[in-house]
């Protein structure tokens, strides 16, 4: 018997939301509140550290280095213990640390105090990121994961934005009180999350349901890399987060400042842009890629970051004019544009990939390989951009760009189950038959 993918209707975002677990609007309801507090602090580390604390930049670069570091490391170890005890529990000392971590960066006069500050942030969101997707996964139904991811993604953006633009205007490099004050801002932004976990999410994924009949093994990360489709996924995300965002976090900066002479203030414009786009057109594209396939998605979003590492590229070519300026911001916009396309369908195809008793550990392997880039990319921009091969750099981006799509198409794509990969199935209309029917 054949079934074929159907495109089935567009969900509307009221109907949506009406069939969103009531745990799922919950969690819905305070991702503004708990990114508008993280928008407040990212775009002041560097300045808080060197300008205020007056730490040393080679001794800020370093502590900076930490999150990521720590957050790497802890990974593998946090999905393991997500599969054990459950992402809710995870997921309650996570924010403990969080909130530990900021109000330690509120006193952070010395650089010893400053990296135990960083450190267990950093720690925390190595976890964090694997335990959020698993009780996203714990809570929405499969139908509704991808929509939810693209939603969360867009209400992360409208929260970091908000956050950004409000600490733009509450600090003030002479009064340390104001960068002190963003960072227990920071802190208690965590509180909702923590009270939810802690009271209306309490009887949620506390421990996996495994099925009594079906004994649980243990399983290590090698065995789960070596289960069908798991290290194509993950190699796909790994390169798509090393031409992507680690790239717009720290090559593209350094690029526009280096090579297209483009102010702070032209930089602080593009990031803007970037968020806008992505908190504008997230609604309107997850309907126009409901039932499609992901892998084709994906695709398509490594053509659009292509053709936005172009515009990065140009600028160079009318350098210290607007025109350097108004490309950057183009080259952001246009990324947020393959933002839009990402974020809903890896998350939604890991999940749906991943068995209940090992959703940790294949949201664990996601996070490390979006998260590994981001330390060697800098590296990577540095050497390339400091020793005058800026064209080399871009030309790198754009092929591996398009490397992401080949990747999704040619390598990712035979191995995943149709309904994983997005494609809603029907079966075939039943037709009478005339007549006995022979068994």
């Amino acid at each position: 018997m054949s079934i074929s993918p159907v495109a089935g209707p567009r969900t509307s975002l009221r109907s949506f939301w009406h069939d969103l677990p009531r745990e799922g609007r919950l969690l819905l309801s305070i991702v503004v509140v708990e990114f508008l507090g993280t928008g407040l602090v990212l775009p002041f580390h560097v300045v808080y550290l060197n300008e205020v604390r007056g730490f040393a930049l080679s001794d800020v670069g370093l502590l900076l280095a930490l999150p990521p570091l720590a957050g790497f490391l802890l990974t593998g170890p946090g999905g393991v213990l997500i599969d054990r005890f459950g992402a809710r529990v995870m997921l309650v000392g996570t924010q403990v640390l969080l909130i530990a971590g900021n109000l330690t960066l509120v006193v952070a006069d010395t650089i010893p105090i400053a990296a135990v500050g960083l450190a267990l942030s950093g720690v925390a969101f190595g976890i964090a990121w694997p335990a959020v997707q698993s009780l996203i996964a714990a809570i929405v139904p499969t139908e509704h994961r991808q929509r939810y991811f693209g939603i969360n993604f867009a209400l992360l953006n409208l929260g970091i934005g908000i956050g950004g633009i409000t600490g733009g205007f509450l600090v003030d490099i002479d009064r340390t009180i104001t960068f002190q004050a963003i960072y227990a801002i920071d802190a208690a932004s965590y509180v909702p999350a923590l009270i939810l976990l802690l009271g209306p999410l309490r009887h949620v994924a506390g421990r996996p349901v495994h099925d009594p009949e079906v004994v649980v093994e243990q399983v290590s990360y090698l065995a789960v890399l070596r289960r069908p489709a798991v290290a194509p996924v993950m190699v796909l995300g790994f390169v798509a987060a090393f031409v992507g965002y680690a790239q717009l976090n720290t090559g593209m900066p350094a690029y526009a400042r280096a090579i297209g002479d483009v102010s702070t203030r032209g930089l602080g414009f593009a990031f803007a842009a970037n968020t806008a786009v992505i908190v504008v057109l997230q609604l309107f594209v997850l309907g126009r890629i409901e039932g499609l396939r992901r892998t084709r998605v994906i695709a398509a979003m490594g053509l659009v970051w292509a053709a936005a590492w172009l515009f990065l590229g140009a600028s160079g070519l009318v350098s210290g004019t607007v025109g350097a300026t108004l490309l950057v911001a183009g080259c952001a916009s246009v990324f947020g544009i393959g933002e839009t396309l990402l974020q809903p369908t890896i998350p939604a195809l890991v999940n749906d990939l991943a068995p209940d008793h090992l959703r940790g550990r294949y949201n664990a392997l996601s996070s490390a390989s979006f998260s590994l880039p981001g330390i060697i990319a800098p590296v990577t921009a540095g050497f390339l951009i400091g020793h005058g091969l800026a064209g080399v750099y871009i030309g790198m981006l754009v092929v591996g760009s398009l490397a992401v799509g080949a990747i999704a198409i040619w390598w990712v794509e035979p191995h995943l189950p149709p309904e994983v990969n997005g494609i809603r199935l029907a079966e075939p209309e039943a037709h009478p038959v005339d007549g006995p029917v022979a068994i």
